[in-house]
């Protein structure tokens, strides 16, 4: 016998004796399933594309529903700009003193001997159709409802289906998706496999609706998670993102909380691109009908928490044979999920791929976490307000909203080589991640406020503790006569708000929909009293006390000269108003430090401000204005 069939046996006697002891029912001993060779797979082999896909697939669901009650299943798998992700903040709560610190960790580095481990988990298999590629997305559904993993169909002896339901200790299939013999069970013709309902004429969709009438229907999903993220079609096109971006790994949080899953397009005018023979309407309608299904399941009082965003690169966008641009598709989206309750979480093409939410969401967060505002009698004393009440003259104030932190993937990805740069703490910065991260990386946040300086202010990125877009909500109340939506947007936000020390959110994206009427502009004066920046407002006004303050342009270019004259000239053009917003994103603080050292340069009237003493100076300013004889809001 080779030295690797020793230690395989080894490792299955530790996992037999661990369960014969009663599982891993302690966060002190942990499966650490190494996933992290799967990086090496060559795209341009098809059976290496299947085996990963399956792989991560099972993998992830197993993590759902093992993880659902305590941290018992950890996966290697994401890396970024040369770090490896999941890794990092793995060792960072290894250190003694936190979290992790004290459990035991078992390594593994194949599915079926994670899956072995856990047997006692897992009720069965849930098999979907190759052919078929909403059905992988339907299966994850499936799976979380069931406590079932997801496998592909697949007859080769080596495939993971072969092994897991084929071999000695077979796993049972609990559900199908597709025939045993392989065949499809979906063909977009007849009625649906089990029930009354006439097909929808789309191959596509019609797993869709069975889900809805199988599960929605009958109470089995409760409609409060559900997953965004590309279905099989992803295996077409794997080089038109990073290699991570079939965002299996994203799977694992919605399957623990019993979500559902989808890939649909937001267009109702075009077929979509994946699916270019159904009819016209087909994918829009029946993301109608998911959402719909999810709103009268939590009648209309909760918020249904979507994790994704569009899938622009590979399909339902120009680049992908449509005829809408990318951003317009994701103001189109943003505004067809705030009909129903719904917001999102925005894991977006680039860095969109997150492992292990389902075990980070058991992190021990603080009950709190407070940030300290500014007093106007340190305005006065800082020089920005006069001794005879007025303003700084001759200058400039700006801030900048760090971002885009409206993702949990985001965050996790990213901000291990921007936060952790030498160079933050040294420019006042304002950080705008969304409170509502905290579902899926609590440890990412709170490791932010325990390693803050002085110079780090946190508010909301877009649009609030989610991504919706709150005139579309409150114009659908309008239409229904009802208040539901606003009032759920805001106690959903007022509970991450007040648990951040979150009091202004620093970016609206009112998009495509309508502008914020007075019901939602008196939800954020209560949830966020301090400020809010959308796109559709005056320049500036006070509203109930609240300054608000219209968005203005980005910082594009990673070129600190460059930006720096964009932000000079924008200055220079606007004229009137001395206060400035400007919007980056995923900016390193060298950078910032660069960017406002050379806008100085070219125009010393240029201040930026902490977030507190900008959005307190402002409403100073607008207070004493609005005394005048010439609006504020009226500037430019």
């Amino acid at each position: 016998m080779n030295i690797g069939g020793k230690k395989q046996i080894l490792w299955l006697f530790l996992v037999a004796l661990l369960l014969s002891q009663g599982g891993f029912a302690s966060k002190k001993e942990v499966v650490f399933l190494d996933l992290h060779a799967l990086h090496q797979t060559d795209l341009n082999d098809s059976i290496q594309v299947l085996d990963m896909w399956d792989a991560l697939h099972c993998a992830s669901t197993l993590q759902g529903i093992v993880n659902r009650t305590s941290p018992r299943l950890y996966l290697r798998y994401v890396t970024s700009h040369g770090i490896d992700i999941d890794s990092h903040w793995w060792n960072i709560y290894r250190r003694k003193g936190e979290w992790l610190h004290a459990c035991d960790s078992i390594p593994c580095n194949r599915v079926e001997d994670a899956v072995a481990a856990f047997r006692s988990c897992v009720k069965g298999a849930v098999v979907y159709d190759s052919n078929v590629p909403s059905t992988s997305n339907v299966a994850s559904s499936v799976a979380g409802a069931e406590n079932l993993i997801a496998l592909r169909y697949d007859p080769r002896p080596q495939s993971l289906y072969s092994r897991l339901v084929l071999g000695e200790s077979a796993i049972p299939v609990k559900c199908w998706l597709v025939n045993p013999d392989g065949s499809s069970m979906f063909t977009g013709k007849g009625t649906l496999p089990g029930c009354d309902r006439p097909s929808s004429g789309s191959v596509k969709c019609d797993p869709y609706l069975w889900f809805i009438e199988k599960y929605m229907k009958t109470g089995r999903c409760k409609g409060r998670y559900a997953g965004y993220y590309i279905d099989q079609y992803w295996r077409n096109k794997p080089r038109s993102a990073p290699m991570n971006h079939h965002l299996l790994s994203n799977h694992d949080f919605f399957v623990s909380k019993g979500g559902f899953f989808f890939d649909l397009s937001p267009w109702a005018d075009e077929p979509a691109t994946d699916e270019p023979s159904q009819p016209l309407g087909t994918d829009a309608a029946t993301l109608s009908e998911l959402l719909s299904q999810a709103y009268r399941l939590g009648k209309g009082k909760e918020m249904c928490y979507i994790g994704g965003f569009p899938a622009w690169a590979y399909k339902y966008t120009r680049r992908a044979g449509g005829t809408h641009e990318d951003v317009a598709t994701e103001w189109q989206f943003s505004e067809f999920i705030s009909h129903y309750n719904a917001f999102k979480d925005a894991d977006a093409i680039g860095y969109g791929a997150m492992a292990n939410a389902s075990f980070w969401q058991h992190f021990p967060l603080k009950k709190t976490y407070p940030q300290k505002w500014v007093e106007r009698e340190q305005l006065v004393s800082r020089g920005l307000i006069s001794a005879d009440g007025q303003l700084a003259k001759g200058k400039n104030f700006i801030v900048v909203y760090v971002g885009d932190y409206d993702a949990s993937s985001w965050v996790s990805q990213c901000l291990p080589r921007l936060w952790d740069a030498p160079e933050r703490g040294r420019l006042p910065m304002m950080w705008a991640i969304s409170p509502v991260l905290a579902q899926r990386a609590p440890h990412v946040l709170h490791y932010l406020r325990q390693t803050a300086s002085h110079n780090d202010y946190f508010v909301s990125a877009d649009n609030g503790a989610g991504y919706l877009m709150p005139g579309t909500a409150e114009h659908e109340d309008s239409l229904q006569g009802t208040t539901d939506r606003v009032r759920a947007w805001e106690r959903h936000c007022q509970r991450f708000y007040h648990q951040w020390g979150i009091d202004i959110t620093g970016f609206i994206i009112d998009g495509n929909g309508p502008a914020m009427g007075t019901r939602s502009l008196d939800a954020y004066s209560r949830f966020s009293p301090r400020g809010i920046v959308p796109q559709k407002c005056p320049p500036a006004s006070l509203y109930m006390g609240m300054p608000v303050l219209r968005s203005d342009w980005d910082l594009v270019s990673n070129d600190p000269k460059v930006a720096a004259q964009v932000l000079v000239d924008r200055i220079r053009d606007r004229g009137g108003l001395p206060f400035h917003w400007f919007r980056c994103i995923l900016k390193s603080p060298k950078w910032y430090e660069e960017t406002i050292a050379e806008a100085k340069r070219l125009n010393p009237s240029i201040e930026l401000l902490d977030a507190p003493s900008f959005f307190e100076l402002l409403k100073w300013w607008l207070e004493t204005e609005s005394q005048s004889q010439t609006p504020a809001h009226a500037k430019e």
